[in-house]
């Protein structure tokens, strides 16, 4: 016992010579190269301030992302996976009884914070690439569109369908980015929001305009792969994404006018595969995805209506407060119904309409199960929209091959 301590003793006075030599060492080298100039010194410091503006500042956010120990916790359990990516939407599963007890926490750390490097975390946590499920909604109608607008008999053409889904993933980040400008002092008042990038403080004004600057160049380069008449129809969008986030202020209808704009795809993935639009179909299809629209997003609305009528702001979950179900019934009923016009207008094979059976039950399923009081279920029902999406998806795929 005594050799085995005195042999931690001469390690430990070993460690602190080895420790004190090399401090030693780093200070006289520090010392003597500032005594002499390098060619290779960068010595404007304009140009470091400049660049310095594009990454966020953790020190002066409101709320910046410290690593508790219950995260570090979390992150010792962290195990990488498909339900992590695919249906994440910053809800924890607290509870199932009602909302009393149920507050509307991240459910721990996202991929986003294990494996990105710190600096590009909050740009990714501003196009919300840890929450998919908004690029899923956004991609599904344009999957439908390409599908549809394919040769009978055919695969659909897949370097458009590429397309579309990268263009997907960068409107919805631009979406998110225009969102979280306009609406950063409604997000502080907000549980759900308040931690987002520009909200908190973790980035500036300035920085979220540049990274919807860079989203929209990569968009333009997506948009100029089609042609002429598609141009102008995916430009005129843009007018939709930049309008929407203010409509919660002014209507009860904000659900109605996402609708138009998430949807959108569905008139210019046809135009894209076809150079022009057929309305028989495309118009049935597109209105099935407002419709459709308007069943998720008043779900998903209902995790705030609390926090929206105390910061003033319209959605259709106060509209129909306790007539919910009836409304998103009804809402369901015309998005099945248009959904089976544009089937049959494009003679579709009978494939298609089990699939939309399916898919008709699986809306039934999530308009009726919900718990309207619990925020964690409004989320469960609303990320489920992906499987409504990949069934009719199915449908169209099938009911064109055969």
């Amino acid at each position: 016992m005594a050799s085995l301590w005195l042999t931690r003793s001469t390690s430990r006075a070993r460690l602190r010579h080895s420790l004190s030599s090399s401090l030693s060492i780093i200070s006289s080298s520090s010392s003597s190269s500032s005594s002499s100039s390098s060619p290779t010194t960068i010595t404007s410091p304009n140009f470091i301030t400049r660049l310095s503006h594009l990454f966020p500042d953790f020190e002066n956010s409101r709320h910046h992302f410290n690593v508790s120990k219950k995260n570090l916790s979390l992150l010792s359990n962290f195990r990488p996976g498909i339900a992590w990516i695919s249906t994440s939407s910053g809800v924890a599963d607290n509870s199932g009884k009602g909302d009393q007890n149920n507050k509307n926490v991240a459910g721990g750390p996202s991929w986003i914070d294990v494996y990105l490097p710190r600096g590009i975390q909050p740009y990714a946590k501003l196009a919300r690439l840890d929450k998919p499920i908004g690029t899923w909604l956004l991609a599904w109608p344009c999957m439908w569109s390409i599908t549809l607008a394919s040769t009978p008999g055919q695969l659909p053409d897949f370097k458009m369908a590429a397309l579309f889904g990268c263009g997907a993933l960068l409107l919805r980040g631009a979406g998110c980015t225009v969102n979280d400008l306009l609406d950063r002092d409604i997000d502080t008042m907000v549980e759900r929001t308040k931690l987002r990038p520009v909200a908190s403080g973790l980035l500036t004004p300035f920085q979220g305009i540049c990274f919807l600057g860079f989203q929209l160049l990569l968009g333009l380069g997506i948009l100029l792969q089609l042609n002429n008449y598609s141009r102008v129809l995916g430009a005129s969008s843009l007018l939709l994404v930049f309008s929407y986030p203010l409509m919660k202020r002014f209507t009860f209808w904000p659900q109605a006018y996402l609708g138009l704009t998430f949807n959108w795809g569905a008139l210019l993935g046809w135009s894209a595969v076809k150079g022009s639009l057929d309305p028989a179909i495309v118009f049935p299809l597109y209105f099935s995805g407002v419709f459709w629209t308007l069943v998720y997003d008043t779900i998903y609305a209902h995790q705030d209506k609390e926090d929206d009528m105390k910061v003033g702001v319209k959605s259709t979950a106060l509209r129909f407060g306790d007539s919910t179900k009836e409304w998103t019934t009804g809402f369901g009923i015309a998005c099945i119904s248009s959904l089976a016009l544009s089937g049959y207008n494009a003679d579709i094979g009978w494939p298609y309409y089990a699939f939309l059976a399916a898919a008709s039950g699986q809306l039934a399923w999530q308009i009726w199960t919900v718990n309207l009081t619990c925020r964690a279920d409004c989320n469960r029902k609303f990320v489920s929209n992906k499987w409504f999406g990949a069934l009719i998806f199915s449908g169209i795929l099938f009911g064109r091959v055969f």
